[in-house]
């Protein structure tokens, strides 16, 4: 959960080919070699000069969210009172920051415990991020989806991301922010995506132009106005921004984003949407579409620098992610 913005000793697995096995459920996988391009890191996955405590974290999903929920804490909502000043930890975007804040701290492996209150302020991204970049350190393809989660509140879809990684049959849905110890009435690191727990900002956008939701139920927090249809189209650019590994921070404004779209602009995401939708199923043509018109149109990416909006004071700032 995170406030948007107005206007990103373990063997290596073997994989077999892409593609999604009859009866089997998870996203599918597109059809072509750029499944493997998800086992690299992107600038924001990087760990840099901190890649040594990736490689001791196990390459499976549970042991790198178990690292991600011990050296990350969310910045509103982890159950803990921090100042301003640690809150505003959760802009620390590149994963290298985020790591050196946590070693200033705790020069420990990822696995000692850290006390809550003096881990790394971050939200559902942050968590997500480390998880992702902790399964690509050890080969693993993976990647953050953005959407909204019906578990946190009854009636109520949070605005949330997930990862999502490559089985060497399909893709599953997991969410590091989910102890699995605790009981729910669902695997939380193997999330069905017809089952309603957690919808793509796609499908919740296709569903809400075709009079099927109600977009005033998906946003923030049910206390907050930070809600409704403009929310979702914003998350549907951030869905595209993270499935082409820009994981930007989720107040990070860009491209056509506004509370204020043109015919143009809702033309533009239901077009997305769709494509969105329709490689989730499989369609190898509509993912190169997605890759080849993020890359061309600027409409749709982060021309090198982003509008945040700091979720903690509300100021608004033009931040270069050239580094």
């Amino acid at each position: 959960m995170a406030l948007a913005a107005i206007g990103p000793g373990v063997t290596r697995r073997r994989f077999r080919p892409p593609g999604r096995r009859p009866g089997t459920r998870g996203t599918a996988a597109p059809v072509d070699n750029r499944l493997m391009d998800y086992r690299t890191h992107s600038p924001y996955s990087d760990p840099r000069h901190h890649a040594a405590l990736l490689d001791a974290v196990p390459g499976d999903v549970a042991g790198a969210a178990a690292a991600a929920r011990n050296v990350i804490v969310h910045y509103r909502a982890g159950g803990v009172e921090l100042s301003d000043a640690r809150r505003g930890e959760a802009n620390l975007r590149w994963l290298d920051r985020i790591l050196d804040t946590d070693q200033s701290r705790f020069p420990l492996p990822l696995s000692a415990p850290r006390p809550v209150a003096e881990r790394v302020a971050g939200c559902c991204r942050d968590h997500t991020l480390l998880t992702v970049a902790a399964l690509r350190q050890h080969g693993v393809p993976a990647r953050s989806r953005v959407g909204f989660a019906s578990y946190f509140v009854p009636g109520w879809h949070h605005d949330h991301v997930l990862a999502e990684w490559w089985n060497g049959e399909r893709w599953v849905w997991a969410d590091p922010e989910l102890n699995p110890a605790d009981p729910r009435p669902f695997d939380g690191y193997d999330i069905d995506p017809e089952a309603g727990h957690f919808d793509s900002a796609a499908r919740v956008w296709t569903a809400y132009r075709a009079g099927r939701v109600d977009p005033d139920r998906y946003g923030v927090d049910p206390a907050l106005p930070i809600r409704g249809a403009w929310f979702v189209r914003v998350y549907v650019l951030h869905e595209l921004a993270h499935r082409r590994k820009d994981e930007l921070l989720l107040w990070d404004g860009f491209g056509t984003m506004s509370d204020d779209p043109t015919e143009a602009d809702l033309a533009l995401t239901d077009e997305i949407a769709a494509l969105l939708l329709a490689a989730d199923a499989g369609d190898a043509a509509a993912e190169r579409e997605l890759a080849d018109r993020y890359a061309s149109d600027t409409r749709l990416r982060p021309d090198g620098t982003v509008r945040s909006v700091d979720p903690v004071t509300g100021t608004v700032t033009t931040v270069d992610l050239r580094r």
